[in-house]
């Protein structure tokens, strides 16, 4: 089912419940759209009202970016992080037009996103902490740039992290993915790490391990 009315468009699966369901966002990454991830919907538990949206800034031939990539000779790839912020900002804005509008849980929301989607995530998550539960965090990292600074610390002891990364990644290094479990262990943030030798992409196993973890903890 699309549904446009709200600030982003997206597409939804009803729950099997009829009021206080869990609510699932979905984030697809860079180029593509929200058809992408919902793919993963009818594998998922039948409680689960699910919603997956379309990032906001449209892309040449087709797809869509939460943010611009962009390429120079000086500074070379380099990510356009006042979007980035922005598109950040744009999905909490979405979650509370998505309780209001939906026979959903607010006190039950998980996020899963995928590269630029995750990397969304992470920021959602670390910036307005009371609106998430959950947050599947897969082929991303954690951008410094879009979360609030060390000395505006909030109350992250509810949140749960569930982060995988392919160890042959070409797009984003597993370097990268893997400062993110140090970094929530100086948080005191609950979270899984996991890589799969894979590159940029979802493996199977990567499927049902998060699937698992978003089960025990829905």
């Amino acid at each position: 089912m699309i549904k446009s009315t709200l600030s982003l468009h997206h597409i939804i699966r009803e729950s099997t419940l009829t009021e206080n369901a869990p609510l699932l966002i979905m984030m697809h990454g860079y180029g593509s759209d929200e058809n992408d991830l919902f793919s993963f919907a009818n594998e998922l538990p039948e409680e689960l009202f699910i919603i997956s949206v379309k990032a906001p800034y449209p892309m040449q031939p087709y797809g869509n970016a939460w943010y611009a990539i962009n390429f120079d000779a000086d500074k070379g790839k380099w990510n356009d992080n006042e979007q980035a912020i922005e598109s950040r900002d744009l999905i909490s804005r979405f979650i509370d037009e998505a309780v209001k509008a939906y026979p959903v849980n607010k006190n039950n929301i998980s996020l899963l996103g995928f590269s630029q989607g995750s990397i969304l995530s992470y920021a959602v998550a670390l910036t307005y902490p009371d609106k998430v539960k959950n947050i599947i965090a897969l082929s991303g990292y954690v951008n410094k740039e879009i979360i609030p600074p060390k000395d505006d610390i909030k109350d992250y002891s509810h949140l749960n992290f569930y982060c995988s990364h392919g160890s042959l990644d070409q797009v984003i290094p597993v370097d990268w993915a893997r400062q993110t479990a140090p970094f929530f262990n100086n948080l005191n943030i609950k979270h899984q790490y996991s890589e799969f030798p894979v590159g940029h992409g979802v493996a199977p196993q990567n499927f049902y391990e998060f699937k698992s973890w978003l089960i025990g903890n829905i």
